[in-house]
């Protein structure tokens, strides 16, 4: 990582001249630090000097004092742990933030890979009472942040259905919370790709990952400092899409899908 980062700067004003960043955004210094460390720190599991991740903070458009910051906070919220070399400061990651890092890295780097469907829906049809409806707010809010649709009137569904304990779980967390799930394939009325069109917003997730793909496909890094920003902010853009994207199978998608374009060019 430091000789990345002793690279010099030919080429990084080339790349903010191709990357309009819309699958970027504009990350804040503590965000850019984690993909930062699950990336670079945690494959080696060693110390890392300070002053190196303040200068790869630097190199992704960020301040010196806001690199420090973000640093500090990353201290004080046990993510890293600090030990001390004379007057230079070494820092690793804490056993909890490493093991939280480790989980993220599998999840987003086997998210896109082509999988076998066998046809089969996960349903739930939730029930809370009237009254409680901010405890309906929260239980729709967590199946949408865990990639279901909505098909209305208290039905969600996914196509993956080795995540039902998964799902019963944070059903029950949920005090006045009720749930039904059964599998279940389409019968003679219907068609699988109609099915996502109307539970989940695919023209949303298709714009992120053409805005992806717009931003880093003609990214040509020409020096070492270069290839260290461009990589970084490649897999900080992925980050997202386990989120955003519910990974259905090719058989429901629409026809030209960028999901398979845009897993490519971050692989």
């Amino acid at each position: 990582m430091q000789h990345v980062l002793r690279g010099h700067s030919r080429g990084v004003r080339g790349i903010d001249d191709q990357l309009r960043r819309r699958s970027v955004g504009a990350p804040a210094a503590r965000s850019l630090l984690l993909t930062i460390l699950g990336e670079y720190a945690l494959p080696r599991g060693e110390p890392v000097w300070q002053e190196t991740l303040v200068g790869a903070l630097v190199s992704v458009g960020h301040t010196q004092q806001a690199a420090r910051q973000a640093l500090a906070r990353s201290v004080r919220g046990g993510w890293l742990e600090t030990s001390r070399v004379g007057r230079r400061a070494r820092l690793s990651l804490s056993p909890r933030a490493a093991s939280l890092l480790d989980t993220g890295a599998s999840r987003i780097f086997s998210f896109g890979e082509p999988r076998q469907w066998d046809g089969r829906w996960l349903v739930l049809v939730l029930r809370v009472p009237e009254e409680r409806r901010e405890i309906r707010h929260q239980l729709r809010t967590r199946l949408a942040w865990a990639g279901l649709g909505s098909m209305g009137a208290g039905v969600w569904l996914t196509p993956h259905v080795e995540r039902e304990a998964e799902l019963e779980a944070a059903i029950r967390s949920a005090p006045a919370g009720e749930a039904t799930s059964f599998v279940a394939s389409l019968g003679m009325l219907g068609r699988a790709p109609d099915v996502a069109a109307a539970a989940w917003d695919m023209d949303d997730v298709r714009r992120h990952y053409e805005a992806f793909i717009e931003d880093f496909a003609s990214v040509r890094p020409s020096s070492g400092e270069a290839f260290f920003r461009m990589q970084t902010l490649l897999v900080h853009a992925w980050r997202k899409f386990p989120f955003l994207d519910p990974d259905l199978p090719a058989e429901v998608l629409p026809s030209g899908w960028p999901r398979r374009r845009a897993y490519e060019l971050f692989t």
